[in-house]
């Protein structure tokens, strides 16, 4: 499974269950230093927010697919396909650019973010600003990239693999969203 040990902290462990019972690899992870997921949750939280939970998660699966992180991607992707879109629509994301021009902007955007901060011009959040997002919009959009980019670099280096419960989405939506390391098998 993971690169690293991590200490056996069943505490930490039964705080941090997912909502379907089961312990997330992530959270095993971080048990080494539950005040560093703490401070992640914390952040997150703020991030989340400030913004309309759709945006957020688009702006979060371009930022994850971009960095090659299928936990982070199926974990928003499956998001997106249980409260804004079809499975089908949720797959094709990944490759094709939404159909709404705003969308497609935010999600271009949180891609350049995650891969290519320091090529960010005025021109790239002027665009953003053309279809109607405000300086605090398109900062939540910053944010949600670069929060995306150190959690799924920090679940990738270590060898943290995506939970084996994501193996219950739809084959096509988990195929499309499997974008870097395999489901963990079990």
């Amino acid at each position: 499974m993971a690169f690293i040990d991590t200490p056996k902290e069943p505490e930490f462990f039964e705080e941090n269950r997912a909502p379907a019972g089961h312990i997330p690899n992530f959270v095993r992870t971080f048990a080494a230093r539950p005040a560093v997921y703490d401070a992640w949750k914390q952040l997150n939280g703020a991030i989340k927010e400030s913004m309309d939970l759709r945006r957020y998660e688009l702006a979060t699966l371009a930022a994850a697919t971009a960095l090659k992180s299928s936990y982070c991607s199926l974990a928003h992707g499956q998001v997106l396909a249980d409260k804004f879109y079809t499975s089908e629509e949720v797959a094709a994301l990944v490759t094709e650019p939404p159909v709404d021009p705003v969308d497609r902007a935010v999600m271009a955007f949180a891609r350049k973010v995650a891969l290519s901060a320091d090529a960010i011009t005025q021109t790239d959040v002027d665009e953003l600003k053309s279809h109607g997002l405000s300086d605090e919009d398109v900062l939540d959009v910053v944010l949600a990239a670069a929060a995306r980019s150190f959690f799924s670099k920090t679940l990738d280096a270590t060898g943290s693999e995506p939970d084996s419960a994501f193996n219950n989405l739809p084959e096509t939506l988990r195929a499309a969203l499997t974008v870097g390391r395999a489901i963990h098998s079990g």
